[in-house]
């Protein structure tokens, strides 16, 4: 699902300390359509006040005029214009540190040589003691070529980077695993897999991000087959397991009965094809969906998916679920009294909550409520964990139930910030691989 492209800026206003002047410039703002964010002052002097106001804009020009309106007001003066994600950006957002310092020769001689010897000989005698004795057993890869980031297209790899530090950064916040990000800088598949094959050694599991359809798929069978470790696309499956989660939720506040339910897919991409198979498989029913690719059409029907027209999937299904990156596709009028709308598409769903539940909906959201995060750092640090060869349905299954199990009565979906969903999200993706028969052995 795309990402809002929309701004944020912080506004640096001096104000002459007369009464009515902030509040004069905060209508201003109002006015002009800024989403007003945090106010914080910056100095209090004897004749001005100086304040930094956080703003939401929907794009530069937008920026420009409100800015030329404050300009206008007698009293107040634009002091700057500070991009403050540009600057939360500046020089990345990760580090590498060592986790032992080294004060002393006799510190230098165990961490380097001569001491290191020893270790790597047993790991070359029993390679399975490289998870125990070095940080793989606590890395993941995550991996792209920058050919889809958010809803941006092909940014390629290097511009894709912000993207993947952030989300690095989050996995280590909520696994206390590393993840270090790789960017391959080609979009011939055989190139790409062959290059993550050959650094696969470095990490316990790898994430894929950020690829193109069709591409991703043929690249996570591919990798999946090749190598021993647990491979997961983040945008189909980590998608898939919260928007099932979601879904339950959604289910159980319109009382409806999702496992007999006529659930409709509109939009069979990456992440609308997982979504479809994954309540297939939970549901062990059929998903009517459509596309108007022939080929993902094609694609869905080898998953075990009905392929539909959108009217009749609008007549028909009790659930529909749309992520085509159309705004307003589905049209009021085609609302069925009682349905479940999930419109998935960001900025801009396919059609907006109030209209769907003012069309009849039982129950309506759209993909701002959706977030990966509750997904995939537990379903990594769970495959890990157990030592998981790879991935199977159950486990996200397990770990979109997991999400179930943690969501507050009335929610969609829990806080993606609480730590207790990510633990239980890990113990149940680690129970489901050990219960598949997934794992590797642990040797001691």
């Amino acid at each position: 699902m795309s990402s809002s492209q929309k701004l944020i800026r912080t506004l640096r206003c001096k104000n002459r300390k007369f009464i009515g002047v902030l509040a004069e410039l905060i209508s201003t703002l109002s006015k002009w359509g800024a989403d007003i964010g945090n106010i914080s002052t910056v100095s209090f002097g004897e004749l001005h006040n100086i304040r930094d106001i956080t703003i939401i804009v929907n794009d530069e020009d937008h920026l420009k005029a409100i800015v030329s309106a404050i300009r206008k007001l007698p009293n107040v003066e634009v002091e700057s214009v500070i991009d403050e994600v540009m600057e939360i950006h500046r020089h990345g957002k990760l580090v590498v540190e060592p986790k032992i310092k080294i004060q002393s020769l006799e510190d230098l001689r165990m961490v380097y040589t001569p001491g290191v010897a020893s270790v790597c000989r047993a790991i070359k005698e029993t390679p399975r003691l490289a998870e125990q004795y070095t940080t793989i057993g606590k890395t993941v890869g995550l991996i792209t070529n920058g050919s889809r980031v958010l809803g941006l297209g092909n940014l390629g790899a290097v511009a894709s980077m912000p993207v993947m530090e952030g989300k690095a950064a989050l996995f280590n916040q909520f696994s206390g695993l590393h993840m270090l990000p790789i960017l391959v800088d080609t979009l011939d598949i055989e190139k790409f897999i062959s290059a993550v094959e050959s650094i696969a050694p470095t990490f316990s599991a790898i994430q894929l991000e950020d690829i193109r359809t069709p591409d991703c798929y043929e690249i996570e069978s591919k990798l999946s087959q090749r190598l021993s470790i647990p491979i997961m696309h983040d945008d189909q499956h980590g998608t898939a397991t919260v928007a099932l989660a979601a879904l339950i939720n959604a289910s159980r506040m319109a009382k409806l009965d999702l496992k007999k339910a006529t659930v409709g897919q509109i939009g069979l991409g990456a992440a609308g094809s997982a979504i479809a198979n994954l309540i297939m498989k939970f549901t062990g029913k059929a998903v009517l969906g459509t596309d108007l690719n022939k080929e993902a059409c094609e694609r869905f029907k080898g998953l075990g998916g009905e392929v539909a027209q959108l009217k009749d999937i609008m007549k028909n299904c009790q659930v529909v679920i749309a992520t085509t990156g159309f705004p307003g596709l589905i049209k009021a009028e085609s609302i069925q009294k009682g349905q479940i709308i999930m419109a998935l598409s960001n900025p801009f769903p396919e059609i907006s909550s109030a209209d769907a539940l003012k069309a009849g909906a039982a129950f309506a959201t759209d993909g701002s409520r959706v977030n990966n995060l509750l997904g995939f750092p537990g379903i990594l640090r769970g495959a890990v964990e157990a030592h998981a060869t790879r991935f199977v349905p159950e486990m996200y299954l397990a770990a979109a139930e997991a999400i179930v199990s943690e969501t507050p009565a009335e929610e969609l979906i829990p806080n993606p910030l609480d730590p207790q969903v990510h633990a239980a999200v890990t113990q149940a993706v680690a129970q489901a691989a050990i219960a598949c028969g997934v794992t590797r052995p642990i040797k001691k």
